[in-house]
């Protein structure tokens, strides 16, 4: 196998999974069994227990839940365990095989698609450069200019200008840099 089918297969690969990874999370919540309500924020992976109306952090250890299952919280972050992996990552919505690939050689007039995201994501000056989605968006430009970089067409759109523009159509993780995006 050369080398550029198997680039081709690493990029689709992660791109996949980063797809599969930005899902948009809600927060987690169970009942521990010795009482009390765990919530989870998706954000942060910390965890806390509300106990009569009071709220505090979960501390480092197992916890029991009611449902027989344990969670345990490492440096007060929670490690997922299947529950929350389920919830957070549902089966995705049916789509085309290869959606982006229906972009590939449409004509690029002003700034590419990845370009658009990740001046959306990340900031005009990188004012959100720590977001979550920037660095997957700086990711799919890189490659979407590796790959206008080796096209007979260079002005024309790639399978990352088709990532992007897809990425762009999910708000939940690809939040614009800004007072109501972050």
């Amino acid at each position: 196998m050369s080398a550029k089918p198997v680039r081709t297969w690493l990029v689709r690969c992660a791109a996949g999974l980063l797809l599969t990874v930005i899902q948009a999370h809600a927060d987690w919540r169970a009942e521990l069994a010795t009482g009390g309500q765990v919530r989870v924020d998706p954000a942060t992976n910390r965890a806390t227990v509300t106990r009569g109306g009071v709220t505090t952090p979960l501390w480092d250890g197992v916890h029991r839940l009611k449902d027989g299952s344990a969670i345990t919280v490492r440096s007060g972050q929670v490690v997922p365990n299947a529950g929350i992996l389920r919830e957070r990552h549902p089966r995705p919505p049916e789509r085309k095989p290869d959606a982006a690939r229906e972009w590939v050689g449409q004509p690029i007039v002003g700034a590419s698609p990845c370009e658009r995201l990740v001046r959306r994501v990340c900031g005009g000056h990188a004012e959100c450069a720590r977001a979550p989605a920037c660095a997957p968006a700086r990711h799919l430009l890189v490659e979407e200019r590796r790959e206008r970089r080796e096209s007979p067409t260079p002005d024309r759109m790639t399978y990352s200008s088709g990532q992007c523009r897809l990425a762009a159509g999910d708000t939940a993780f690809f939040r614009a840099c800004g007072p109501g995006g972050r």
